[in-house]
């Protein structure tokens, strides 16, 4: 396996704040962009040359990877005039893959965070023959996604979109959003228009016979789309339960990094990291939480499950439990902000402005 194609394109509309200025794959993980960690696990896997399919904030992408060489890889970037989904986008970088017509191509969600073993993958489609393999995980509740059921030797036999009611959860395998294609395959997408690859390109080669094989995967697997999800995937990097060879720093509870600064009587816990040149002061209690480059946690305040923006300031005894605060925004001392709350960037809170009680 030499070439991948990765899929970042997307508006990452349920992430904003965080996504105003910055494209869901590169905001900040762990002390990198997301992205960083799904590019070095391919490497680790072999995958040498891969192509990334742009389109919302396509011009950040480049100048921060360049063309690949400082994690070990060929870069390829091409941007979507349109947003053509996830199978349209697929086709638009045919061109630039180098793969002979049954060689494999291994694609990626930009939004996921996994565990998966890339190189099982690649062989449970060689060793199957099959013309399409897919990355299954299973789910206690797999009402908000499609189930993709297989046979007894792992060969998909539907795609059954969101069921609803008992009678239509036939199994608990859902598309865990990757995929090796057969090089031929691709190009039986159609060009130049949007198509959906669950819920166009997948059931269409299912009902002309194609074989598409599913590789049951269920090590750590999560859906990056929330801002919740999002801190969670961050934290769970930092304390190691998500692998990444990309993680600047020893896993452990915390992990701030190098020009950041923390007072020492500060505790960080529960996968807390502290991003470049931003400043933590006396007292401090942040749990789980992401705090991005250059932004100013006061003294005594308390951060639970949160996400603080780039250059953002939280003032003084401020507590934060599920919130967002956009870059640069700042929110005054002594607020109280909870139940997932998300504050927009540059935004200004007054001291003592907002406050939830218990009982509201």
């Amino acid at each position: 396996m030499t070439e991948a194609i990765l899929l970042v394109g997307g508006k990452g509309t349920r992430l904003r704040p965080l996504t105003v200025h910055t494209p869901k794959p590169m905001v900040p993980a762990a002390g990198v962009p997301f992205l960083t960690h799904q590019l070095a696990r391919a490497r680790a896997a072999g995958v040498e040359h891969i192509v990334l399919a742009t389109s919302y904030l396509a011009e950040v992408f480049e100048p921060h990877f360049g063309d690949g060489a400082a994690l070990g890889l060929h870069l390829e970037y091409v941007t979507e005039e349109e947003p053509l989904g996830t199978g349209g986008a697929i086709r638009n970088v045919a061109s630039r893959l180098h793969s002979a017509p049954d060689d494999p191509v291994l694609i990626f969600n930009g939004d996921i965070l996994t565990g998966l073993d890339i190189e099982a993958l690649v062989s449970t489609h060689r060793s199957s023959g099959a013309d399409v393999s897919l990355h299954l995980t299973r789910v206690e509740d797999p009402r908000a996604f499609g189930l993709v059921p297989t046979d007894s030797t792992g060969r998909v036999t539907a795609f059954l979109e969101k069921p609803q009611t008992p009678e239509e959860i036939v199994t608990d395998q859902i598309n865990a959003g990757a995929y090796v294609f057969r090089r031929s395959v691709i190009d039986t997408i159609p060009a130049g228009r949007p198509v959906s690859v669950e819920r166009e390109t997948f059931p269409d080669l299912l009902a002309s016979g194609a074989h598409l094989q599913g590789m049951v995967d269920s090590t750590y697997w999560l859906d990056l789309g929330t801002p919740q999800a999002f801190v969670r995937g961050s934290a769970d990097l930092v304390l190691g339960r998500a692998p990444s060879p990309a993680v600047p720093g020893r896993c452990g509870d915390r992990l701030v990094l190098p020009t950041a600064s923390v007072a020492g009587d500060a505790k960080l816990t529960g996968g807390t990291v502290v991003g470049e040149g931003a400043v933590v002061g006396e007292g401090a209690r942040i749990d789980g939480s992401a705090v991005l480059a250059d932004a100013v946690i006061g003294a005594g305040a308390v951060i639970n499950d949160s996400l603080i923006g780039a250059g953002a300031v939280i003032g003084a005894r401020t507590v934060l439990s599920g919130a967002v605060i956009g870059d640069g925004a700042t929110v005054g001392a002594d607020n109280e902000l909870r139940e997932g709350i998300r504050v927009w960037c540059g935004a200004t809170l007054p001291d003592a402005s907002v406050r939830f009680s218990s009982d509201q």
